[in-house]
């Protein structure tokens, strides 16, 4: 019996393949290190581009076994750059007072190797354009004590995630 779960432990372990447990196991295995140049912003609110910075530092070292790094000549660079940032109504009430708004950021991003190969690209649409374009949109009511900012941070937020979810490993 005892040799019996031996040889099938051994045997899940070894497999054909070497098996990673965690999240190392959905990102390229050879880069270790990534470099985020402070995001540009070429919108109104100032704030975006650092803000955004900060996001995906935090969700790459969450997320990945990459280490950020200030270093330029880092193993990858994953530029950034906040194109548009809207607010619309989505309704009002009648006396023309909004109840609902959009927020959306959108931006721009590549990520590359020291070489210049792309390693982020758009798997929906394929295009010659080496940037992929990510949109967010977040809705808030400022009757209900919601702002432009908490919704603007949680767009962010949710842009840092998706950028670092492109930057998975394709099957």
């Amino acid at each position: 019996m005892f040799g019996i779960l031996a040889t099938i432990v051994v045997g899940c372990l070894s497999g054909c393949t070497p098996y990673q447990f965690g999240n190392a196991s959905m990102f390229p295995q050879n880069i270790r290190t990534v470099h985020v140049p402070v995001i540009r912003n070429a919108t109104f609110r100032e704030d975006l581009g650092v803000r955004l910075t900060e996001a995906l530092n935090k969700e790459i070292e969450l997320r990945t076994p990459y280490k950020v790094t200030a270093d330029p000549l880092a193993d990858t660079v994953l530029r950034c750059e906040v194109v548009d940032e809207t607010k619309r109504v989505l309704t009002e009430n009648d006396a023309d007072y909004v109840r609902a708004l959009d927020a959306a950021i959108q931006v721009r991003a590549s990520w590359s190797d020291r070489q210049g190969r792309l390693l982020m690209k758009n798997s929906i649409v394929p295009t010659d354009d080496l940037t992929i374009l990510f949109s967010q949109d977040e809705r808030f009511v400022p009757e209900a004590g919601q702002s432009i900012d908490t919704a603007t941070q949680k767009a962010i937020e949710d842009l840092a995630n998706r950028i670092v979810s492109q930057m998975e490993a394709r099957w």
